[in-house]
C-alpha cells in the first residue's frame, strides 16, 4: 500500500490528515488503539511543522506519504520548511514542565515513545522526516 496527501499549512487541515492517516490504518487491519496512537504522531509532526516551520502559511505545503512494507508502516512527512530535528530536542522532566507552567512541550515525548523508528533527511531538495512503526501481528501486513 502507499498513499499520499499535500496540504497546505493552515491548522484546519489537521482533521484532514488525522483522517487520511487514520482511514490508511484501518485499511491494513491496525487496531483502533494503534490507529489512535500512530494517528497522534503523525498529527503532532504535522501540527509542528505547520505551526513552527511555516507559521501557519497556506501557501507553504506539507506532503504526507503512508506505505507498506512486510514488516510495519512508514509515515514520510516531507516540507521545504525550516528543518528541525526534533531527536536533538532534550526532553524537559516533568519538574520542570510544572515549574515553568508550560502547556505544551509533550508531543515530540509521545512521538519518540510510539514510533520504533525517526529519521531525518533531505531529499529532492525537500525535508523527510520519516516516522516508522512496526506492525504488531503479521495480520495487519497481509491486509
Amino acid at each position: 500500500m502507499k498513499d499520499s496527501l499535500t496540504v497546505g499549512c493552515t491548522r484546519t487541515i489537521l482533521r484532514s490528515v488525522r483522517s487520511f492517516a487514520s482511514d490508511a490504518l484501518y485499511k491494513i487491519g491496525m487496531s483502533e488503539m494503534d490507529v489512535n496512537m500512530l494517528v497522534l504522531a503523525v498529527d503532532e509532526v504535522c501540527s509542528n511543522l505547520i505551526i513552527h516551520s511555516h507559521s501557519c502559511n497556506p501557501e507553504r505545503h506539507i506532503t504526507l506519504e503512508i506505505r507498506t512494507d512486510d514488516d510495519g508502516i512508514f509515515f514520510d512527512i516531507m516540507d521545504e520548511g525550516k528543518l528541525f530535528n526534533f531527536m536533538n530536542y532534550e526532553e524537559p522532566t516533568l519538574d520542570q514542565l510544572v515549574q515553568d507552567q508550560r502547556k505544551g512541550g509533550m508531543g515530540i515525548i509521545l512521538v519518540k515513545r510510539i514510533m520504533d523508528s525517526i529519521e531525518f533527511f533531505r531529499e529532492d531538495n525537500r525535508n523527510v522526516i520519516r516516522l516508522y512503526k512496526k506492525f504488531s501481528n503479521k495480520s495487519e501486513a497481509n491486509s
